[in-house]
């Protein structure tokens, strides 16, 4: 599968195929897509915790309420993102130009996640929508939880759906 076809595939999946399990193989390939991603200074300012069984569970129940998210504990994996430090370069980059690179390098990290899984033939979405702190006592982490990304195979009645997005007009301007 292509770039482009991955674009156009790709979609938030919500309703997974609770009986099949993902491979361990085609989740350390969405590992290593995720590893080789963009950031700031190559600083990788984030930490990636795979989740199955019942840590999965808990972190997947701290990103439900007001009825949001109500399919997550479906999906059979839970990708935590959760906040590490910069690195020295990213760190004043960051403080002289008043840019958050922590939070742009979290969603290339979450982007190239999420692509990888397409390829994959797995169904994702992100969550950011949650509780960081059951998420954080749940698997153990110091740094802020700032994403959770569901994975898993998508349900049969699951199909592609049309694509509702801005027109190029009035996303794109040329000077």
């Amino acid at each position: 599968m292509n770039f482009s076809e991955i674009t156009r595939k790709r979609q938030s999946t919500r309703k997974y195929d609770k009986t099949r399990e993902v491979e361990d193989y085609k989740i350390e390939a969405i590992l290593e897509a995720a590893r080789l991603a963009p950031s700031a200074c190559n600083a990788q300012p984030y930490h990636l915790t795979v989740c199955r069984g019942e840590i999965k569970d808990k972190v997947a129940h701290a990103t439900m309420g007001m009825g949001i998210n109500g399919f997550a504990p479906d999906a059979p994996v839970c990708i935590v993102i959760s906040e590490a430090a910069y690195n020295a370069s990213a760190a004043v980059g960051a403080k002289i130009k008043k840019n958050d690179y922590r939070s742009i390098d979290i969603g290339i990290v979450a982007a190239y996640i999420t692509a990888a899984a397409c390829e994959e033939g797995l169904g994702s979405c992100i969550l950011g929508w949650l509780d960081s702190k059951k998420i954080s006592e749940a698997i153990g982490t110091q740094g802020d939880v700032r994403l959770v990304i569901t994975i898993g195979y998508p349900h049969p009645d699951d199909k592609l759906r049309d694509k509702r997005r801005k027109d190029k007009e009035e996303l794109i301007s040329y000077k």
